[in-house]
C-alpha cells in the first residue's frame, strides 16, 4: 500500500490576509522596484484575487486607479513575475493566472467543471512521481503538480 499525505491543504475560497498599502510598497522596494500606482494596484489585485486571470486583475486595477491600459497591467505582471513577487500558473486549457503565494513550492487543485483553482501544499510520499526518476543533469528546484477533479460544489451538483 502506498501512502500519500497532503499537508495543510487550503480549502477552496480561503485566502490569506491582504497586505496593507504600506506592506505592498515594502514588497516592491524589497524587490528593488520603484513604487508606482500601477504596480501597487496590480500587486494588491493579485493578493485580493488568488489565481486571477489578467482580465480580473485589470478590472481590479481600473477600479483602484480609474484608468490603466491592458499593456500596463501586462508589463507590471511580467515585472512582478520576474522579480518573484507573483507566480504565473497556466493549467492546461486555461489562460494564465497569477497568485501571490510564492514563498513555497505548492501545487494546485483544478475543478474540471467550473475551473476554480485552490492551493494545496506539497504531497509527501513516494507517489505520484514526487522525485524525478531521471534528472538528466538538471538541478531540480521545483515540481509543478496539478490535481484535477471536481470541487465540492460541482461534485454535489453532479450527484443530484
Amino acid at each position: 500500500m502506498v501512502a500519500l499525505l497532503l499537508t495543510r491543504s487550503r480549502k477552496v475560497g480561503k485566502t490569506a490576509r491582504v497586505p496593507t498599502r504600506t506592506e505592498i510598497e515594502r514588497l516592491l522596494r524589497g524587490a528593488d522596484l520603484r513604487v508606482t500606482r500601477p504596480r501597487v494596484a496590480v500587486l494588491t489585485a493579485v493578493h485580493e484575487n488568488p489565481h486571477a486571470d489578467t482580465d480580473r486583475i485589470l478590472a481590479a486595477a481600473r477600479s483602484a486607479l480609474g484608468d490603466v491600459s491592458h499593456q500596463a497591467v501586462y508589463d507590471v505582471l511580467r515585472v512582478l513575475t520576474a522579480t518573484g513577487l507573483v507566480r504565473r500558473i497556466e493549467p492546461a486549457g486555461s489562460v494564465a493566472r497569477y497568485e501571490s503565494r510564492v514563498a513555497d513550492n505548492h501545487h494546485h487543485l483544478v475543478c474540471r467543471a467550473c475551473g476554480v483553482i485552490a492551493d494545496v501544499d506539497c504531497a509527501v510520499g513516494t507517489v505520484p512521481c514526487l522525485t524525478a526518476a531521471e534528472d538528466h543533469g538538471f538541478t531540480i528546484d521545483e515540481a509543478e503538480v496539478i490535481y484535477w477533479g471536481l470541487c465540492p460544489r460541482c461534485s454535489t451538483a453532479q450527484s443530484c
